[in-house]
């Protein structure tokens, strides 16, 4: 649900530079996912590795959790599951490969990975720089205070007037959505949605907004949060766009292959496959990362 940063020449540099020695790089998609003659293709999947219940790292291969490319911890969560369920669909092997938010469109653009699978909203910025899937996720807004605290009982966002408040970079809700609040005290935006729920939980903000899965996770791992969702309140909802909320896949510009061979498993599942598989990633979540 993030919005994508403008690349910078470090960061387009860094990415390069990993490109280079992956000795990976195409115009349309990385050597192992395009395969050999006679060979299984693997398909190479990044994301953060820390954003539950999307993506999460842990220790070991519990509920077939997957080895992160280069280390010895595992990841898991939703993003994980639906790569497997299309590599399986596919016949590919699955790779995953960790890396920071900001990275990850670099790494698609260059051809270091094959696809970003990673809670991604389909906005018109990320669809400048790559093409995306069919939704994989259809998200809300919502947000999330402290059970006990002064907006416990906010039905709309006329109610969190005042409030002080803050959301994860980068992302709808923090660019678009705290600014809806009237008179908010709008503190800096947290690094990682991690981070966002600590701040909440601490004391230094009110309220946080984010979209309904993170919230559903945050109140597993948090009991004593409340999640605020306004979106049955039409005239007190946060505005955003369907593409601002809709979550999909990403793969490099022109890459129609790929992408229509991903559309092809998405095509099959239903709101209720993704539903299902989400409640079964919330489950087994960390209750800490």
């Amino acid at each position: 649900m993030r919005k994508t940063k403008k690349l910078t020449a470090l960061v387009l540099t860094s990415v390069m530079a990993v490109s280079v020695l992956a000795g990976c790089g195409s115009n349309k998609t990385s050597e192992t996912a395009a395969g050999a003659d006679g060979e299984k293709k693997t398909l190479k999947v990044a994301m953060e590795c820390g954003y539950a219940p999307y993506n999460w790292t842990q220790p070991t291969n519990d509920n077939g959790a997957v080895p992160i490319s280069g280390g010895s911890d595992y990841a898991y969560g939703y993003d994980v599951k639906m790569a497997q369920h299309i590599c399986d669909e596919l016949g590919y092997e699955l790779e995953i490969v960790k890396l920071d938010w900001d990275s990850l469109v670099p790494a698609v653009q260059s051809g270091t990975v094959d696809c970003v699978i990673a809670g991604q909203s389909i906005t018109k910025d990320r669809q400048e720089m790559v093409d995306f899937t069919k939704p994989y996720y259809y998200a809300s807004i919502v947000t999330l205070v402290k059970g006990d605290g002064a907006y416990a009982e906010a039905k709309s966002v006329e109610d969190l007037k005042g409030v002080t408040c803050t959301s994860q970079q980068n992302t709808i809700w923090y660019n678009v959505c705290l600014p809806q609040i009237a008179d908010a005290n709008v503190l800096p935006a947290q690094e990682s949605a991690p981070a966002m729920l600590v701040a909440l939980d601490s004391g230094k903000c009110d309220a946080v907004v984010t979209d309904m899965p993170t919230g559903m996770a945050a109140c597993v791992a948090y009991p004593d949060f409340k999640l605020l969702d306004f979106s049955e309140n039409a005239e007190g909802a946060f505005e955003v766009s369907e593409e601002d909320i809709n979550i999909g896949i990403s793969v490099q510009k022109g890459n129609d292959e790929l992408r229509e061979a991903i559309d092809s498993v998405l095509e099959k599942m239903t709101v209720e496959d993704y539903t299902k598989m989400m409640d079964e990633a919330i489950s087994v979540q960390p209750l800490s990362e």
